[in-house]
Order: structure tokens, then C-alpha cells, then sequence
């Protein structure tokens, strides 16, 4: 996702043999029945084989695996990934994506660090210590972040950054920042909305998300627990929803209400002809660094 200012649960089980049953005379023998292929099973299948850039996947209220791919999984590496998907028939469902799956990262305005800009999250403290969230990518890319494009003020420096595998980063703010640190999530509208709390998403509830590139924008959450593979490297326990996002809204806060949800991490499409979007849950960031929404 872009840049601007202001895991899950992943079950790698072994793919089970067949279980022999006991022996019976050839009049009595029978076709011992299948289990179905468990979901963990085939997640950790495509891990091994097809940890493709441009694919994603996540497991379905029906139990299915939907995985996803963007346009540049073609030749070889669509038939990498049709070679694990065809082996477990109706227990996956394929997607094409629109556009390329990639963190919404920019050079631009908001959260200033190195050539980029990225978007502040939520504003977190322990004690009277204050610091504020954004996205892993973002946090790796520079130690300082800036108000202004002209870096002349700054925000704070990194303490602690995890990309891939996460993707979330945290930034105390400097005792040299004279603003203040508010908690509450800008709504670019001229209004703001206060965050209270955290919460862990589900699946079918309304969401809006914050960013310096797009603004305000909403939609649903439609899976958790998804893995996402960026070209930089693989994300895991994600949030999907169908929440659009562009360049430089990457590290931007989802919440519902007054419950702070997420981090912007990726996804594909835009906000012209509508996208996915993919979030870093915030309890697992909240609770690495010991911190607290407020």
C-alpha cells in the first residue's frame, strides 16, 4: 500500500495418506471412504510449491480455498500455480484479480520518510510514551519519519519494524514534535473520528479505511486469515476486504466505529474501478509492542 502520515492463524498441517482399514475377505472388502482435503492442508501445499508474486489466498466460511492472482501470473507461473490448485478440484476456487498486487506505497505527501510517503495509522502510547502505527514496508524503508515533504519537521523515529511476513512497523514520536498526537483517526473530510479500542475483524462487517492518498472510503470485510505474495515477500494472517486504495495510503488505519481494526498493507486495483485491500490486524501489533489505542 502507498505510504502516508497520519496474524493470524496459519495451521501448517501435513497433507494425511490414506488410512488403512482392517483387513477383510474379498467378499467383505469395501473402498475405505476419503475425508476431504482440510484447508490447512492445501494452504501449506501452495506455500511449498506456489509462493508466487501477483498470488494470495485465504479460506472461505464454506471451507474452500479461494486463491487469487493478478495479471502478471501468466505463462509458467499460472501453470505453477494451476499444477497445486487442479490437485484439490472443487476444494479451490480461482480468481483473477484486477490490476497488480503490491504495497500502496508512494512518493508523495503525508508520512514522510526517505523518498516516500506513507500514511499514519492509529496514535498508540504505553504510559505517558507516545508512538504511532504504520505499515512493516514503510518502517523499512527509513528510520525517521517527517510531517511535511520538505522533512523540516519531524514525527518520531522507528523502534521496531516486521516486513514480510508481518507488515507493521512502530514510531515513537520525538520530543522535539511540538503537535499533538490525538487518538483519533482523520477523516479527510474536514472531520475526525475518535478510536477508543481494538478489535479483531470478521468476516461480512462494515469498514471504512483512512489514507493520505484516497481519503475516506468503505466497504466489507471478506475474509481473514489471508496470505498475500508480494513481490518483496509473502505477508500471512492478514485481513481481505473490498475496501479500495492507492499509492501512499499504505500504513492507514481500518476501524469500525470507534474500534481501530487494521493497517494498510496492499492489494490490487484502485479506487476508480474498485479493488482489494489487505490489512495488517492490529491487536497482534498492539500486543508485540505492549501498547494501547486510545
Amino acid at each position: 500500500m502507498k505510504l502516508q502520515p497520519a496474524h493470524r492463524i496459519t495451521s501448517i498441517l501435513a497433507i494425511a495418506g490414506l488410512i488403512a482399514g482392517a483387513t477383510l475377505t474379498t467378499s467383505q472388502a469395501t473402498a475405505a471412504p476419503t475425508a476431504p482435503v482440510q484447508p490447512a492442508a492445501i494452504t501449506a501445499a501452495l506455500a511449498d510449491e506456489a509462493s508466487i508474486p501477483g498470488t494470495a489466498w485465504m479460506t472461505g466460511q464454506d471451507g474452500r480455498v479461494i486463491v487469487s492472482y493478478d495479471s502478471t501470473v501468466t505463462g509458467a507461473k499460472f501453470a505453477a500455480l494451476t499444477a497445486v490448485t487442479k490437485r484439490f478440484a472443487d476444494r479451490v476456487t480461482l480468481e483473477k484479480l484486477p490490476g497488480v498486487l503490491s504495497k500502496r506505497i508512494s512518493g508523495g505527501a503525508a508520512i514522510y520518510g526517505g523518498q516516500y510517503r506513507c500514511s499514519l495509522g492509529f496514535n498508540v502510547r504505553s504510559g505517558t510514551t507516545y508512538y504511532f502505527l504504520t505499515a512493516g514496508h514503510c518502517g523499512n524503508i527509513a528510520s525517521t519519519w517527517y510531517a511535511n515533504s520538505a522533512k523540516t519537521q519531524i514525527l518520531g523515529n522507528v523502534t521496531g519494524s516486521s516486513f514480510p511476513g508481518n507488515d507493521y512497523a512502530i514510531v515513537r514520536y520525538s520530543s522535539s514534535f511540538t503537535g499533538t498526537h490525538p487518538g483519533n483517526v482523520t477523516l479527510y473530510n474536514g472531520s475526525t473520528q475518535d478510536i477508543t479500542s481494538a478489535a479483531n475483524a470478521y468476516v461480512g462487517e462494515p469498514v471504512r479505511r483512512s489514507g493520505s492518498t484516497t481519503g475516506l472510503r468503505s466497504g466489507t470485510v471478506t475474509g481473514l486469515n489471508a496470505t498475500v505474495n508480494y513481490a518483496e515477500g509473502t505477508v500471512t494472517g492478514l485481513i481481505r476486504t473490498n475496501v479500495c486504495a492507492e499509492g501512499g495510503d499504505s500504513g492507514g488505519a481500518l476501524f469500525d466505529g470507534t474500534r481501530a481494526l487494521g493497517l494498510t498493507s496492499g492489494g490490487s486495483g484502485n479506487c476508480s474501478s474498485g479493488g482489494t485491500t489487505f490489512f495488517q490486524p492490529v491487536i497482534e501489533v498492539l500486543n508485540r509492542y505492549s501498547v494501547n489505542v486510545y
